[in-house]
C-alpha cells in the first residue's frame, strides 16, 4: 500500500506536467513515456546543507516500466553536469541522492529514458536558500544619467502616435486598432490595441513582447481584463500584420541574433531603442482620451518580463509590473562560474569574441538586475524552478533586487512557459493594482 501510495502521488505530478486542460499549447504535450522527478520537500525548498532526495518514476501507458534503465545527471542550474550516471530502475522507481549546496542557488536533476525510437527527459530543481541569491551584476555609477539622457534625446522627436481601426477584428466588448508610433528620426514601433466599446476612460495595460521575430494579433489572455485597455507591442521596428515569410527570413538573417548587435557600444546596442520605445509606448497609452494615464500597468514573459522592468524604471507613469520569468538577468554570471539569464551571453565558447571590456562595460546599463534596484512601483514575478531558459539562479538574482513592495508566484515544476491560472493570476492582480 505504502509504494501504491508513492506511485499515485508521483503520478499526480505527471499530470501537472502533461495535463491538457489547464495549459497553454506552449507547455509540454503528453507522451506514452514519462519521467518524473521530484524533490522530498513538497516547495522543493532546501537550506544550504540539507541534502535532497529524489524520486523518480518511469510510466509507459500509465504503469510503471519494468527493468528500466535511467541515465540522471546533476548540475548547479544552467552550468554543466557534475555527475553523470546511470541505474536500472527494476520496478520503474527508484531514488537518486543529489548532495547539496553550500550556497544560495539550485541543483538539478535530469532523467533520461531510452525507448528505442525516442530519448524522453524529465528534471527536477532543488532550491537552497533562494532568498539569499544575490546578483553578480554591478551597478555603474552613471546609470541614472545615461538612461536619463537616452530618454531626453527621445523626448525630442514626436511621438506622432497613428490608430488605424481594423473592423474585421472589433468584436461587441472591444474595438481592435493598429497602432504605430515614431521611436526616432526613421523609426517605428508598430502594436495592436483593444478598446472597450463603450464611453469612458479606462485604466490601460502594455504588454511588451518575449524574444522572437513574429506577427502579433490580439492578446485573449489580455482581453479577459474586462474593460481596460491593452497594448501589444512589437520591438522591432517593423509592422505586425505582414504575411508570408518575411518574419522567418528576418529571424534567420538581419535580425539574427539581435540581442547581441552592436554589444560592443552602449550608445548603439540594440537593446536601447528596444528600451525607450517600449516606455515611449506607456505615453501613447497616457495620451489617449480614453485612458486613465493615472492607471497604466505592464506586463509580459521572458524578454517581456524583461521588459516590464525596463519600462516601470524609464516610465513613471507605470504604476505596477507583472512579469513572467525575466530574461536578461545576471547577464555576466557565467563568468563567475554561476548560471545567467537568457540570452546566455558568455555561456559557450562561441562568445569567446564577447569577453572584452567594451562588453562587460555594455551589458551592465541593460542588465534587468540593475532596473530591478531601482524600481519604485509594486511588483509581482512568476517563475519555475525547471526553466532552463530563464534559469531561477538569475531570476532571483533580480526578484531579490527588488527594494519596493513585491510578490512571487512559484510553479516548482514548470519550465518555460505558462499555465492558464498564471494568466488568471497575472490579470487579477493586475486589476487589483489599477482599478
Amino acid at each position: 500500500m505504502k509504494r501504491l501510495l508513492s506511485i499515485l502521488s508521483l503520478v499526480c505530478v505527471a499530470i501537472m506536467f502533461v495535463g491538457v486542460s489547464s495549459v497553454k499549447a506552449a507547455t509540454p504535450s503528453d507522451r506514452a513515456v514519462k519521467v518524473i522527478v521530484m524533490p522530498d520537500h513538497l516547495d522543493w525548498n532546501y537550506k544550504c546543507g540539507e541534502k535532497p532526495v529524489f524520486k523518480v518514476l518511469v510510466l509507459k501507458h500509465h504503469s510503471p516500466m519494468q527493468n528500466v534503465e535511467i541515465r540522471y545527471e546533476l548540475s548547479e542550474d544552467n552550468m554543466p553536469a557534475h555527475k553523470v550516471e546511470t541505474m536500472v530502475l527494476k520496478n520503474g522507481e527508484g531514488v537518486i541522492k543529489l548532495g547539496t549546496m553550500k550556497v544560495p542557488g539550485f541543483l538539478r536533476c535530469k532523467v533520461y529514458v531510452e525507448d528505442g525510437v525516442n530519448t524522453h527527459r524529465g528534471l527536477a530543481t532543488a532550491g537552497f536558500d533562494v532568498e539569499k541569491i544575490e546578483p553578480t551584476a554591478v551597478m555603474p555609477a552613471d546609470f541614472d544619467a545615461f538612461w536619463q539622457g537616452a530618454l531626453a534625446e527621445s523626448a525630442k522627436i514626436p511621438l506622432e502616435p497613428v490608430l488605424t481601426l481594423m473592423p474585421e477584428q472589433c468584436t461587441h466588448h472591444y474595438n481592435v486598432y493598429n497602432v504605430k508610433f515614431r521611436n526616432g528620426a526613421k523609426d517605428y514601433i508598430y502594436g495592436v490595441m483593444t478598446v472597450p466599446n463603450k464611453p469612458g476612460k479606462f485604466p490601460a495595460v502594455l504588454k511588451v513582447p518575449g524574444a522572437n521575430v513574429r506577427t502579433y494579433t490580439v492578446a485573449k489572455d489580455m482581453v479577459a481584463l474586462g474593460d481596460v485597455v491593452t497594448l501589444k507591442v512589437g520591438i522591432h521596428g517593423i509592422p505586425i500584420d505582414m504575411e508570408g515569410d518575411v518574419y522567418s527570413n528576418l529571424k534567420h538573417g538581419a535580425l539574427k541574433n539581435y540581442n547581441r548587435i552592436n554589444i560592443q557600444d552602449r550608445d548603439k546596442y540594440y537593446y536601447k531603442r528596444v528600451y525607450i520605445g517600449c516606455a515611449r509606448a506607456v505615453d501613447v497609452l497616457a495620451g489617449l482620451e480614453f485612458v486613465d494615464a493615472d492607471r497604466i500597468a505592464v506586463c509580459g514573459g521572458s524578454q517581456g518580463g524583461a521588459l516590464s522592468f525596463t519600462t516601470a524604471y524609464l516610465n513613471p507613469k507605470v504604476k505596477c509590473l507583472y512579469a513572467f520569468y525575466p530574461a536578461l538577468a545576471d547577464l555576466g554570471a557565467y563568468l563567475h562560474g554561476r548560471s545567467a539569464g537568457w540570452p546566455h551571453l558568455f555561456r559557450t565558447n562561441s562568445d569567446d569574441n564577447l569577453r572584452n571590456e567594451n562588453v562587460l562595460n555594455t551589458i551592465k546599463y541593460y542588465d534587468i538586475v540593475n532596473f530591478a534596484r531601482k524600481t519604485r512601483v509594486p511588483v509581482k514575478v512568476a517563475l519555475g524552478y525547471n526553466d532552463t531558459t530563464c534559469c531561477p539562479t538569475s531570476m532571483f538574482s533580480v526578484y531579490n533586487s527588488v527594494p519596493t513592495s513585491k510578490e512571487i508566484y512559484v510553479l516548482n515544476e514548470i519550465g518555460h512557459y505558462i499555465y492558464e491560472e498564471m494568466f488568471q493570476d497575472r490579470n487579477k492582480w493586475l486589476l487589483e493594482h489599477i482599478k
